[in-house]
């Protein structure tokens, strides 16, 4: 009988389980006497692996970045010495387009292109001037500037509104993109 359970006992260490085991038994062992010797933990000793105050990954000095930080300062934009500001830029434009209804598409187009980029000159290009919704402007351009080189013009017209976005990478305005609201 005693030779059948050394037999049972070495089979079972021989085993998966049975090393599993001993490596764990072995790793609770070494941590259990590990924490007798070491005593108890003096908070005062600076041992401890809680911080004493909490853990800030921002500087207190970088100001916020949120969603809720004030508002950007106000931007000014920038005209080049000579050039048009902003709001005649966007009248000027206005008032080329709003000549399309009654007249052809490359006059329309060429009376267009001097007060926009190539980007839009080749969006604009097979554009019908019949198509233009309004026919005279109603009130002032309100300017919503985002950058010292890039502009938001609004424009009343008699039967929307017309929004403009004005870029001037080189101090020169030009529209960018025309888009309209009907009202």
């Amino acid at each position: 009988m005693r030779r059948a359970l050394e037999f049972l006992f070495t089979r079972v260490l021989r085993s998966r389980l049975g090393v599993a085991l001993v490596i764990a038994a072995l790793i609770f062992g070494v941590i259990g006497a590990a924490r007798l010797v070491s005593g108890p933990v003096d908070p005062a000793s600076g041992l401890s692996t809680r911080p004493d105050e909490p853990i800030s990954t921002v500087d207190p000095e970088a100001g916020d970045d949120g969603v809720l930080a004030s508002p950007p300062a106000a931007v000014s934009p920038r005209t080049s010495p000579g050039e048009v500001a902003p709001a005649q830029a966007a009248g000027r434009f206005t008032a080329a387009w709003l000549t399309g209804p009654g007249s052809n598409a490359e006059q329309w187009q060429a009376r267009l292109r001097p007060l926009s980029t190539p980007a839009l000159t080749e969006k604009l290009t097979g554009a019908d001037p019949e198509s233009v919704p309004a026919r005279r402007v109603t009130g002032q351009v309100t300017l919503r500037p985002r950058t010292e080189s890039f502009v938001e013009a609004l424009v009343p017209l008699d039967n929307g509104r017309l929004r403009l976005e004005l870029v001037a990478p080189d101090g020169r305005w030009l529209v960018d993109a025309v888009d309209w609201e009907r009202q």
